[in-house]
């Protein structure tokens, strides 16, 4: 299945001696197999050291980092001599040898024109809490999410389809009837698979059915999350992410969806729960939008403490967490849970945009789901899960900040009325190319 990370890895191959590269990313968002995939397709020899599977190999940086020393100890592993012209090393599942991490700066400052990727399972929290030093501006990072509805989009052979979504996104045309009801139908299978490569692979492996796609991937990618959480954490630490990871279907649910410690723990708060937050964050399995009480540039600025939504990672673990049946998202006339998948999978194609997530509102009287800084200035975004558009909250937002535009997704069609573009949920992903580079 393509991927975007795949055309980020050639640009990078083609440097005659560039950075190591680290990919970050939740669990089974498919960091292994396209770094595996990609140096074997493209190098004469391979070195993958995987750190999990053999603990030993943390040796070859025991007693110095200095790239000839950690070379001649694997060409003595592997009883070989090794051109490092033709060679690419894969340091898979890193973060368990930090001294592993810590060796990239000397890697990237070597004469000899080493190339370098690595990946690991929760890297962003191991990052977080390295002894050794690491190794600042000497590292490419990328960061792997799981598939956009664009990519799930190319997985399904649908890349005619993604294409001409992305003209009438730009052109504001709508589409003839028949093929925007096909897109609306795609999409809803994305609320139910979600993006998880693995999941996303069944589902086309099985003639895109939802009858016949495996209910226990998406159980066995959550069993995992909270396997990690344990192992990870630590005793204390783990029952707390684990609470604050089960009550998110209940804090999406609920008509005020800011994060509130309560539903996590009668009488709780953020100094008890905010470390296994972060913890959640750091991990990429959570995602964060802040509420921001001015809109000016840069909206970072304006956060409000305390003041957040959390969501999934991605919408089918939530789908699969909130024990939401399959019929219940496709049929069109059922909207029970289609809000909080909605503005879940929202976010999640922002996020994957890197576009930064954050939210408006004016006390109880009005709340605007994103507020986001594109290339026309700061433009109001709404979420709206059916075809009913109709929104106090825009009116009011709009008569305060008087954005050039607003921009509301939902199951209507192409449009641009009344300075609002009409942008399908399927088109989501079009956002980004409005983004402020």
């Amino acid at each position: 299945m393509k991927r975007r990370i795949e055309i980020r890895l050639q640009e990078w191959n083609r440097q005659r001696k560039p950075l190591p590269l680290m990919l970050i990313g939740a669990r089974q968002t498919g960091k292994t197999y396209i770094l595996d995939d990609f140096c074997r397709k493209n190098f004469a020899d391979v070195v993958h050291l995987n750190f999990f599977e053999n603990a030993d190999f943390a040796t070859f940086f025991q007693h110095s980092l200095n790239p000839q020393t950690v070379l001649a100890n694997i060409e003595l592993y592997f009883g070989k001599k090794i051109d490092v012209e033709k060679t690419i090393f894969f340091f898979d599942e890193i973060q368990e040898s930090e001294a592993a991490i810590a060796s990239l700066k000397f890697f990237a400052e070597a004469q000899e024109p080493f190339k370098i990727v690595t990946a690991g399972s929760l890297l962003g929290v191991k990052l977080k809490r390295m002894k050794m030093p690491f190794p600042v501006g000497k590292l490419q990072i990328e960061y792997l999410y799981p598939m956009d509805f664009e990519e799930f989009l190319w997985a399904l052979d649908e890349k005619l389809l993604a294409d001409a979504i992305k003209e009438h996104f730009i052109s504001n045309t709508a589409f003839p009837d028949i093929v925007h009801k096909k897109a609306l139908h795609l999409y809803r299978n994305y609320l139910c698979i979600g993006g998880m490569p693995a999941s996303v692979k069944n589902f086309v492996e099985n003639q895109r059915d939802l009858l016949l796609t495996d209910l226990h991937i998406k159980d066995n990618i959550l069993t995992g999350y909270l396997s990690d959480m344990t192992k990870y954490a630590g005793a204390v630490d783990a029952v707390k992410i684990h609470q604050v990871f089960r009550t998110m279907p209940a804090q999406l649910a609920k008509e005020q969806t800011k994060f509130m410690y309560k539903i996590v723990e009668k009488g709780s708060n953020a100094e008890k729960y905010q470390t296994a937050i972060e913890w959640l964050l750091e991990a990429g399995m959570t995602l964060r939008c802040n509420l921001v009480n001015n809109i000016q540039a840069p909206l970072s600025a304006f956060t409000v403490d305390n003041f957040f939504k959390l969501y999934l990672s991605d919408v089918g673990l939530l789908t699969t967490l909130a024990k939401v049946k399959y019929s219940e998202i496709m049929q069109p006339d059922n909207m029970t849970f289609l809000g909080f998948l909605t503005e879940n999978y929202v976010a999640q194609e922002f996020t994957s945009a890197k576009i930064d997530l954050h939210y408006w509102n004016s006390g109880n009287k009005a709340e605007i789901d994103y507020v986001v800084n594109l290339n026309d200035g700061i433009v109001p975004i709404e979420v709206k899960s059916a075809r009913n558009t109709g929104s106090k909250s825009l009116n009011a937002y709009v008569e305060k900040y008087k954005p050039r535009y607003s921009i509301r997704i939902s199951q209507k069609n192409f449009g641009f009325e009344n300075n609002i573009k009409s942008t399908p949920l399927y088109a989501t992903f079009c956002i980004k190319m409005l983004n402020a580079l």
